[in-house]
């Protein structure tokens, strides 16, 4: 499949290279021909040229400054002034991932939703630099029409810049995966770039339709991110695909989706990050979305989960789900559990927001020189009322998340507002299913 993408990306090269933004004179990037009008989430790989406040990279980039703080899994603080996150400062070198969509757009994808307004000092190539070598100063001329590197820039008039991206249907051998452009840095060899991504040679040469595993400086790569879908998740009116450690807002920012690092199963919780959010409870019940309540029974123990399950008009769906599982979540089994009836918040969480992702770059923010005094730390659930669930039960400080989907076709959903017309489907009782060891390791 991918060497016939190879071939159609050389047949179009010599064809209609007026329709390319793909640089064939000082680099290589992978080009997926398409034929529909829908999109792809999609990644870069950006090393940043130089310092650059989170909202200028914000800008440059066109996307919002809370999607990058969430492709790389930087947590905000509650009650944290959105200006102040924006003068956070990212350091020359620093490598980030920047979220884009990825349109079909004249047969192949690539995306032309990014603009730049032309300095009196710019050039095609400081152009260039400033998106880190994503784009290329021929693959900027020849999109916009310049007839000549030497004809200079307008002051002030727009430029469309390119950048490369692939969608392959989100997928890469059966794992649902979200594609990211990787420049290829001096010195760097396929070897390399692998290792510290956490993939083989061979699946690079494999993706990228290599003939042979020898990059140059300048190339771009599109390396396989695992993901996780809610595609079987059971969501009203939405869908969502969050890269390996990653989160995503969703719900007017009420509700965080975090993937991974360990699994990818999507764990979603309250955000704390808007005053606005309410209705987050399980109807009957003292549980939240993302809480999870462990009793124990003769055989193991029943598990009871809040739900995220999808948003509309200002409605947050949400349902509880019951399972019941041989051996039960402990501190040995790296869930911490404390016992129902106690405050809690998600900070002293294991799966409250994930580690590092050793397969995904990570940059730290240095402070910028402003009044505020904000580092970036785990959000907390903030003034949590107690729960009167009986002391025989133990409360989740987070999900419980088995490696199996538990699915659930019929459920009573709340909603915002709690009308009981708002409810769809009818009560989900799986209680009795047993699960053989797939969480805890048993064969």
């Amino acid at each position: 499949m991918r060497h016939q993408v190879l071939e159609c990306f050389l047949l179009i090269s010599l064809v209609i290279p007026s329709l390319l933004f793909i640089s064939t004179t000082y680099s290589r990037s992978m080009i997926e021909p398409c034929k529909t009008s829908d999109s792809c989430p999609s990644l870069l790989s950006y090393l940043v040229p130089y310092d650059s406040k989170l909202s200028e990279i914000a800008y440059r980039f066109q996307v919002n400054v809370l999607d990058i703080l969430g492709a790389n899994s930087i947590n905000v603080p509650t009650n944290t002034q959105l200006d102040s996150l924006e003068n956070q400062i990212v350091r020359a070198k620093s490598l980030i991932k920047v979220p884009i969509s990825c349109p079909c757009v004249d047969g192949i994808r690539r995306s032309l939703s990014t603009a730049y307004v032309v300095k009196p000092v710019d050039t095609l190539d400081s152009i260039s630099e400033g998106f880190g070598g994503l784009v290329s100063d021929e693959q900027i001329r020849s999109v916009n029409g310049i007839i000549s590197k030497k004809n200079p820039l307008v002051s002030g008039e727009s430029l469309v810049i390119p950048l490369p991206c692939i969608c392959f249907n989100n997928s890469n051998n059966g794992v649902v995966s979200v594609y990211m452009a990787y420049v290829v840095q001096r010195g760097e060899s396929l070897g390399d770039i692998g290792r510290e991504f956490g993939m083989t040679v061979s699946d690079l040469e494999a993706v990228n339709g290599l003939e042979q595993p020898l990059v140059d400086p300048g190339d771009i790569l599109q390396l396989p991110i695992p993901a996780c879908s809610s595609a079987n998740l059971n969501w009203y009116n939405e869908s969502l695909i969050v890269p390996n450690g990653s989160y995503a807002l969703t719900a007017s920012n009420c509700i965080k989706c975090i993937c991974g690092p360990t699994h990818l199963n999507l764990l979603c919780l309250p955000s704390r990050m808007e005053a606005s959010c309410s209705h987050l409870q399980c109807k009957g019940s003292d549980l939240f979305v993302g809480d999870s309540y462990v009793s124990q029974t003769p055989i193991g123990c029943n598990i009871t989960t809040c739900l995220y399950r999808g948003h509309k008009g200002g409605k947050i769906f949400r349902s509880l789900s019951n399972s019941s599982y041989v051996k039960c979540p402990g501190s040995n089994n790296n869930i911490l559990l404390i016992e129902a009836g106690s405050q809690h918040n998600y900070a002293d969480s294991p799966m409250a927001s994930p580690s590092v992702n050793p397969m995904v770059p990570f940059v730290t923010l240095s402070p910028s020189p402003s009044p505020s005094s904000s580092t970036y730390s785990n959000p907390t659930m903030g003034n949590k009322q107690n729960s009167d669930i009986s002391s025989d039960g133990k409360l989740l400080t987070g999900p419980f998340v088995p490696q199996k989907s538990l699915s659930c076709p019929k459920m009573k959903i709340g909603v915002e507002g709690g009308d009981d017309d708002d409810n769809l489907g009818e009560p989900c009782d799986v209680d009795g299913e047993l699960v053989l060891g797939e969480e805890w390791g048993e064969n």
